[in-house]
């Protein structure tokens, strides 16, 4: 990793939550305006799946704020156990 790489990312790991948790979304916004990245032909057929599930209402979806409920708890026991 580059020099400006690892200034970059520990001055926003000083940001707060909320200033960190926008850069993380543009990001990944950014990530996801990358035209030419290729899709295997079994993530189609995944993502095709799941997308049907979704129509036909089999799916089994999950607010977005419990998502992240789960996550920070998980983050927050991974981060224990290392300081342990």
């Amino acid at each position: 990793m580059t020099a400006t790489f690892n200034t970059v990312l520990e001055q926003a790991l000083q940001l707060p939550v909320e200033e960190r948790s926008r850069i993380a979304s543009r990001l990944i916004e950014s990530v996801d305006e990358v035209d030419d990245v290729e899709t295997s032909p079994a993530w189609r057929a995944e993502i095709e799946s799941r997308m049907d599930s979704i129509r036909q209402g089999t799916a089994k979806l999950i607010p977005d704020d419990e998502v992240m409920i789960g996550l920070r708890r998980k983050l927050a026991e991974q981060r224990a156990a290392k300081s342990a």
